[in-house]
């Protein structure tokens, strides 16, 4: 159990310092970016399943049109939340990008009852109206909705859920999610290099290194992540899993000095008072849980 909690904590840190990552490269357009954080993710997780010798389960297991049609769908929920992370980073609105996944799991659980069926106990009922209080006073401080975080929320919630229906494991989803998209991604950065728009290799040795290494970046926390599922509980994982916002929120404040206003603050505070009383209320429940069953 140790080792799956060292997995979760080293994939959320990794995650976490993402920000950081991306900035590096912030000259270069998020479509872009996102089209290499594709083209490159997809060989070395090819790679990656070829040396643990699935290959043959793996095709198996992706032959039928019914997976194929899952994973699109999920393919297309992932690359609208990896763009839109990536071009909120370089736009300057790390702190908002936190706020999406602070209400991540939160939504998750909405999907759950709405479209699962899925029954929420009283105290997370309180967390889902604590988390909706806290979107609707940034939206009536703001005057806008805070969109760039509800729809990283939204993308990765439903890409959860499609997740959640589906068979394969991490390796082989991830897998067959970025050779969905790789031929599109590498369809547009030929379109951007015949265009005379293309980055790669014409923004310095660093950028183009930084790009190639934005598949390695993207694979190794989502293996660990992986991992680290097969080993721990999922309530574990679920509270270790604010480790990357709350790293997002500080990095935007004190790394990057995006604004934190009066306002901003108050509506962040009711969010993590949500997300305490559901961390609490998880621990509790499981621990209730498991004292039942012995």
């Amino acid at each position: 159990m140790r080792k799956g909690i060292w997995y979760a904590i080293g994939a959320y840190v990794i995650w976490g310092f993402f920000p950081i990552y991306w900035k590096w490269l912030e000259q270069v357009p998020a479509p872009q970016l996102l089209g290499h954080r594709i083209v490159w993710s997809f060989p070395f997780l090819v790679f990656i399943v070829l040396l643990q010798r699935q290959w043959k389960a793996f095709r198996a297991a992706i032959s039928a049109p019914r997976i194929l049609l899952i994973y699109s769908i999920a393919a297309i929920l992932l690359a609208i939340n990896w763009l839109t992370y990536v071009w909120a980073v370089n736009a300057g609105f790390i702190v908002e990008t936190s706020l999406g996944y602070f209400i991540n799991p939160l939504l998750s659980m909405v999907l759950g009852v709405v479209i699962l069926r899925e029954r929420l106990r009283l105290w997370q009922w309180v967390t889902v109206g604590l988390a909706a209080a806290g979107v609707l006073y940034l939206t009536f401080s703001y005057g806008s909705l805070p969109w760039i975080g509800l729809i990283l929320a939204f993308s990765f919630g439903l890409y959860g859920l499609v997740q959640k229906t589906a068979p394969l494991g991490s390796l082989h989803s991830v897998t067959l999610e970025t050779g969905i998209l790789f031929l599109p991604a590498v369809g547009y950065l030929l379109y951007t290099e015949t265009t005379g728009q293309g980055a790669f290799l014409h923004a310095g040795a660093i950028s183009s290194i930084l790009m190639v290494g934005a598949g390695v970046a993207t694979a190794v926390p989502l293996l660990m992540f992986g991992a680290a599922t097969q080993r721990i509980t999922l309530s574990l994982v679920g509270v270790l899993q604010y480790i990357a916002p709350t790293m997002y929120f500080l990095i935007g404040v004190l790394v990057y000095g995006e604004p934190l206003t009066m306002e901003r603050l108050i509506g962040f505070a009711i969010i993590w008072l949500a997300l305490i009383i559901y961390a609490v209320e998880s621990f509790l429940f499981h621990r209730t849980q498991i004292t039942v069953l012995v």
